[in-house]
């Protein structure tokens, strides 16, 4: 069941976080600021010409991260799938945003990132992704978790790993 959670988990925060960098091209002419989390940890770890792969690894395991935990905290939440996916993601964005600052003052590609600490358009930015995420890892790790635990109920098992033969002749 653990395994189950986390990996269900793990897959909508990978996919949501996918979604995240996908929509980035969008949002930073609608919000007019080049912020970019996936140049951000990119250039974080290199400064050569893999940054936007090594950016993009690193962005989609931080997702895949942020819904193991999310999976094993959602029932602490509010709400529909979509609004509690929302929360956690918007509780992590205004607690992390003071980092911004660090960031700008000691980050190795500091001179070619947008300002962070002071810019409201990149916490618009980063606000509204983090509410798209959000949706994405509610609503995705809802349904991965129902088919998980359907498919796991399907055979019963005890919790030494052997199955019930009782059950398994009244589903047969």
């Amino acid at each position: 069941m653990i395994l189950a959670r986390s990996t269900a988990g793990a897959i909508a925060g990978a996919l949501g976080a996918t979604v995240w960098a996908a929509q980035q091209p969008l949002d930073k002419r609608v919000f007019g600021c080049r912020y970019d989390d996936v140049e951000l940890l990119g250039k974080l770890v290199t400064r050569g010409r893999a940054w936007p792969v090594v950016g993009l690894v690193l962005h989609v395991q931080n997702g895949a991260l942020f819904g193991i935990a999310y999976a094993h905290l959602k029932t602490s939440l509010p709400g529909p799938p979509v609004a509690r996916g929302m929360t956690a993601a918007l509780i992590e964005n205004f607690a992390l945003w003071p980092l911004g600052a660090l960031v700008d003052r000691i980050h190795p590609a500091r001179q070619e990132l947008p300002t962070l600490g002071r810019n409201p358009r990149a916490l618009a930015q980063a606000t509204w992704r983090h509410a798209i995420f959000g949706a994405a890892v509610g609503i995705l790790e809802q349904q991965l978790s129902e088919r998980a635990e359907s498919e796991s109920s399907e055979i019963p098992a005890d919790s030494n790993g052997h199955g019930d033969i009782e059950a398994v002749l009244a589903v047969s």
